[in-house]
């Protein structure tokens, strides 16, 4: 069997090029499936997560992406050698509707082998989560921020641009049986192991309206969505708003994250609504205490990545129960620095805590930056997650503010 490509038949290059990258797809189309039904029931909030049911999820998301990827450099090598190839005309060229369709397959099967895997990728790239891309593939790419914003859009392009690519297949497939139950002609054999030759018709199709109807499909599918609002649904943010509060020091401006380790990788997160009650004199009392503050979180505002809707869950932060969390403390001056030392309430569980801190004041204008770690465990957080390797017992918490004197 030639390795090239002629008027009449396709070579073994192509060939290859062809069942591999099907293999590949009809792997990890039903492995995604799987994965994605098994991170839903861990993100349910009336079913118990296990250590078990994370280490499956995370293998399945890992093999699915790595194949993904796989496809994605594949399907571009393919791309490269048709365009080096002749192709081998149609062999119903002579029949215009058919070939208008087999053709527009064609342009949205190479358009979604490289746009799937793509968007997928980027998704990975822009969010942060717990199944990573095995070697030799990383886990970020070029001009690809950590960002909720991207993250969110790439989900959906690769949540659209599957079905598309799925009803390409069914298509395509269904097309080949036709021609080879039906027709009985020499299309599906064409491709099959050995060298089978089969004159084209006279007439062929043009590539201009095919390639047209293709942008079409992709216009209806991707217009439709942004149309409905798919794009700007973020994860987190849930729940209402917090009341603004009456404080000596008005924040203008901070961060609020946590970072938790799962799986080895790193989960960072950020809070996007909560509010800080501050008092805060320069000079100390005789126990160095210079005031208090009192901050208040909106769990549901939490952005952690892929594993958002998991975090809300009763086995985690239980955000329907448990809407806020509370930590509430003296700011003293100790020999070590400022310390903010008082109570962590998450989850209806109350622990002491000791957070010390930077400050900075200039007249009117304060800026602080601080952070603790604390145990997951004494707040109920993953309780059916108990293997520290799955995730770990220490989260990390860190802030960032500056506040006005008001």
């Amino acid at each position: 069997m030639p390795l090239t490509n002629s008027r009449t038949a396709y070579g073994a290059v192509t060939k290859t090029f062809h069942w591999g990258i099907a293999l590949l797809i009809l792997t990890t189309l039903p492995i995604g499936y799987v994965a994605a039904d098994l991170a839903h029931q861990i993100a349910d909030p009336g079913i118990t997560t296990t250590d078990a049911q994370v280490s499956w999820a995370k293998l399945l998301f890992t093999v699915h992406k790595t194949i993904g990827v796989s496809v994605f450099f594949l399907a571009l090598a393919r791309i490269l050698w048709a365009v080096t190839q002749p192709k081998p005309g149609l062999l119903n060229g002579d029949v215009p509707p058919e070939a208008w369709l087999a053709e527009t397959v064609h342009w949205l099967l190479y358009g979604s082998l490289v746009a799937v895997p793509l968007s997928g990728w980027i998704y990975h790239a822009a969010t942060t989560g717990f199944a990573p891309i095995w070697w030799p593939f990383g886990q970020s790419l070029p001009f690809v921020p950590k960002d909720p914003g991207w993250a969110r859009v790439a989900k959906t392009l690769h949540f659209l641009l599957q079905w598309v690519l799925v009803g390409a297949v069914v298509l395509h497939v269904a097309g080949a049986l036709k021609h080879h139950v039906i027709d009985r002609d020499a299309t599906l054999r064409r491709m099959l192991p050995g060298h089978t030759p089969a004159e084209p018709t006279a007439r062929q199709p043009g590539h201009a309206l095919p390639f047209a109807s293709a942008l079409v499909v992709w216009a209806v599918v991707l217009g439709g969505a942004g149309a409905l609002g798919w794009y700007g649904q973020a994860d987190g943010g849930g729940g209402a708003a917090l009341a603004q509060v009456e404080s000596e020091w008005q924040v203008q401006e901070g961060t609020l994250e946590i970072t938790a380790v799962q799986m080895g990788s790193e989960v960072k997160g950020s809070f996007a609504d909560w509010t800080a009650d501050i008092s805060y004199a320069q000079a100390p009392d005789a126990d160095g205490q210079h005031g208090k503050v009192t901050v208040t979180v909106a769990i549901g505002s939490l952005t952690l990545g892929s594993v958002t809707d998991q975090a809300m869950g009763a086995d985690f932060f239980n955000v329907e129960d448990y809407p806020t969390a509370t930590f509430r403390a003296d700011l003293l001056s100790t020999d070590e620095g400022h310390v903010a030392r008082g109570e962590l309430t998450i989850k209806g569980q109350t622990v002491p805590v000791h957070m010390p801190f930077e400050l900075d004041i200039k007249g009117d204008t304060a800026r602080a930056s601080g952070g603790l770690t604390v145990d997951r465990r004494k707040f109920d957080i993953g309780q059916g997650v108990t293997d520290p390797d799955t995730l770990a017992y220490s989260v990390d918490v860190r802030f960032e503010l500056t506040a006005t004197r008001g």
